[in-house]
């Protein structure tokens, strides 16, 4: 199917209306812009003039639809109305179809029709001054640059105007749209970190209470109880103060209270806290000072390993060794791969998550599963040249 002519604009229909009834208002009166007496009229009609008056208003409405072929039939009825009587409202309308082919035409068109009504422009000029000797001949380049040059000059002055608005226009919509993905991805990135913050934080006492709660209730031994409601509030109280800690960073308070970031010279603390609350952990760092993401990262994921030991280690003796070499920070748990004796905590495997993307935000490594009898963390976190400050 062939496809359609689109219809023309409103306005350009106005204009050939405009166009046309002006003309025929200045035929009415007698206001030419040639006499009957000019060498130059051909056609004396006292109606030739509306000939090309009619067919230069009938190209307006192409003007924006069909430029190019509307400045083609509006260049052959100027030629004709000049040999005529004329007609200014013909001469205006043309200027308007120059204008328009600048403006609403191909880049191509743009680019040419200035550069040609330009030469025309000198060569009306300077021909005729030289062929009749007369400078007063250099008025008819005039002429043709106020009817042609001008009008193309303008047009494309006003296209390069709105080109360069259309071109800003579009690098605000990418900036806007580059600035909502990096706020999206900001916004994802930011709640991934608090998850995991809150994670670690957390689940190691929420761990221990749940074991050392269902211990309690299912074993009936009054020391047994007792022993297992201290390390219960113990690990209540502590975890509360990591929540609260937490609450007022997300509140914007953090200054508060500062908030203390872990450093691989807690871990001791972090083993005895494990020990305590019921696992034979056995601690072995070989390390130089690393940088303080490292550091974190490092002290997390041996936090989550010790708390994936007690939910769901077997019994026997877990390892956490710490090795630096080759500008690698080498992290290893491993725990007995089995089901424990006593009660275990239920597991989402967030966790493995949360040491899989801390790893990976460094550029290291990460892997966990069973070797034999024995599952393994391993996480090798690449360690910064220079001062880790």
């Amino acid at each position: 199917m062939a496809p359609t002519l689109p219809l023309p604009h409103r306005d350009d229909l106005r204009i050939a209306v405009g166009g046309w009834l002006g003309g025929l208002l200045l035929w009415a009166v007698g206001i030419f812009p040639r006499v009957m007496s000019d060498d130059l009229v051909l056609w004396p009609g006292y109606w030739a003039p509306l000939v090309p008056l009619a067919v230069t208003a009938a190209c307006e409405p192409l003007r924006r639809i069909r430029p190019g072929l509307g400045l083609l039939i509006g260049t052959v009825a100027v030629v004709a109305d000049l040999l005529t009587r004329g007609s200014i409202a013909t001469i205006v309308l043309y200027t308007d179809l120059v204008y328009a082919a600048v403006l609403y035409g191909t880049p191509a068109a743009a680019r040419r029709i200035p550069w040609i009504t330009g030469l025309l422009t000198v060569l009306g000029g300077v021909v005729p001054a030289a062929l009749w000797r007369d400078p007063q001949g250099m008025l008819i380049g005039v002429g043709v640059g106020v009817v042609a040059f001008a009008p193309a000059a303008t047009g494309w002055v006003v296209r390069n105007h709105r080109d360069a608005a259309e071109a800003a226009r579009l690098r605000a919509e990418q900036t806007a749209l580059l600035a909502e993905m990096d706020r999206t991805q900001a916004v994802t990135a930011e709640r991934a970190r608090m998850a995991r913050e809150l994670h670690d934080l957390v689940a190691n006492h929420l761990s221990a209470i749940a074991i050392h709660s269902t211990a309690a209730l299912s074993i009936d031994d009054p020391g047994t109880s007792k022993a297992a409601l201290g390390v219960i509030r113990e690990n209540s109280v502590e975890g509360l103060a990591e929540m609260r800690r937490l609450i007022r960073i997300l509140r914007d308070h953090a200054d508060d209270e500062p908030f203390a970031t872990p450093t691989l010279d807690g871990l001791g603390t972090l083993v005895d806290g494990a020990r305590a609350n019921g696992l034979d952990v056995t601690l072995d760092t070989g390390h130089d000072r690393v940088p303080a993401p490292v550091e974190l990262a490092a002290y997390r994921i041996v936090q989550e390993s010790l708390t994936n030991a007690l939910k769901h280690a077997g019994p026997g003796r877990v390892t956490v060794r710490l090795v630096q070499r080759d500008g690698v920070l080498d992290v290893r748990v491993s725990s007995p791969y089995g089901r424990p004796q006593g009660p275990r905590a239920p597991g989402s495997g967030a966790g493995l998550i949360g040491m899989r993307e801390r790893a990976v935000l460094l550029g290291g490594g990460f892997e966990a599963g069973p070797e034999g009898t024995v599952w393994t963390v391993r996480a090798t976190l690449p360690v910064t040249e220079g001062d880790p400050e």
